[in-house]
């Protein structure tokens, strides 16, 4: 079990350094189908994983400058308490039903992921100029400073919330959400979008956690740190990567990949 969960968080790991998101979506997968892991407890510890990967990702990004962290603190307040809302939802939900949602999940990731790889943002300098950066919601100053009017912050309070929710229910970062939203809503450049979407991850998988333990899901300590183990590998190994292939390519066999998953899962599923 040991390799296993340290080439499958590594797999995790290596999304979340190119794309700032997406490798947290194969963690329940790989946990319950690869090492045969309740449903419930995955979530737990791709919650766990997932957060851990991502804070030293984020780490490593502010060091060079590219996480907003006014920004992020926003949306991982709102996202921190969409997260036990999730958990809560997912109590509900029996083990078929949640895999199920989960398998449906993907298939909408991909779908957004595949558009966004054909229609690639192009990154802008570190701090654009206002009317590169202008959003049909939120708007930045001379400085490149996001403006929070009252508008833009109950947006992006919306979308952390949202975030929050499939965290709590999937195990799932939210970064495939939160790096277009903040691209799209907040003006943010490419490069510090998926920075700060790192941290929002990482804050709001403490809440995700907490959640699971507090509605008395068990985690295992040594799955989760062997995940974090490879995820950490793979995080460094995606960022290397990412600098020498091309964007939009890389993430079209990723979608394939998520894609190929989303259909073993609801195969498994619907013949059992």
């Amino acid at each position: 079990m040991a390799p296993l969960s340290l080439i499958f968080g590594m797999v995790v790991g290596l999304s979340l350094g190119l794309t700032g998101g997406g490798g947290a979506i194969f963690a329940v997968p790989l946990l319950v189908y690869g090492l045969g892991v309740d449903a419930r407890e995955a979530v737990g510890i791709s919650l766990a994983a997932v957060g851990a990967t991502s804070f030293v990702g984020f780490l490593h990004r502010w060091k060079l400058g590219q996480v907003e962290i006014r920004t992020g603190l926003l949306f991982a307040a709102a996202g921190m308490v969409g997260a036990p809302v999730g958990t809560w939802i997912a109590g509900f939900l029996p083990e078929t039903v949640l895999l199920l949602s989960f398998a449906g999940l993907m298939v909408i990731v991909a779908i957004r992921l595949w558009q966004q790889a054909s229609h690639p943002v192009i990154p802008g300098p570190a701090c654009p100029a206002p009317e590169q950066v202008d959003g049909p919601t939120c708007q930045r100053d001379a400085a490149g400073v996001l403006i929070l009017n009252s508008r833009c912050a109950v947006l992006l309070l919306i979308v952390g919330v949202l975030t929050g929710v499939l965290s709590g229910i999937f195990g799932v970062g939210g970064g495939f959400v939160i790096v277009p939203a903040l691209v799209l809503f907040s003006g943010m450049s490419i490069h510090r979008a998926v920075g700060t979407s790192l941290m929002v991850i990482a804050l709001v998988s403490v809440s995700g956690v907490a959640s699971q333990l507090w509605a008395g899901h068990a985690i295992s300590p040594v799955v989760t740190v062997l995940f974090v183990i490879g995820g950490i590998a793979g995080l460094f190994a995606g960022q290397q990567i990412g600098r020498r292939l091309s964007g939009p390519a890389l993430q079209k066999v990723f979608v394939i990949a998520i894609l190929a998953v989303a259909v073993f899962v609801i195969v498994q599923n619907l013949s059992a």
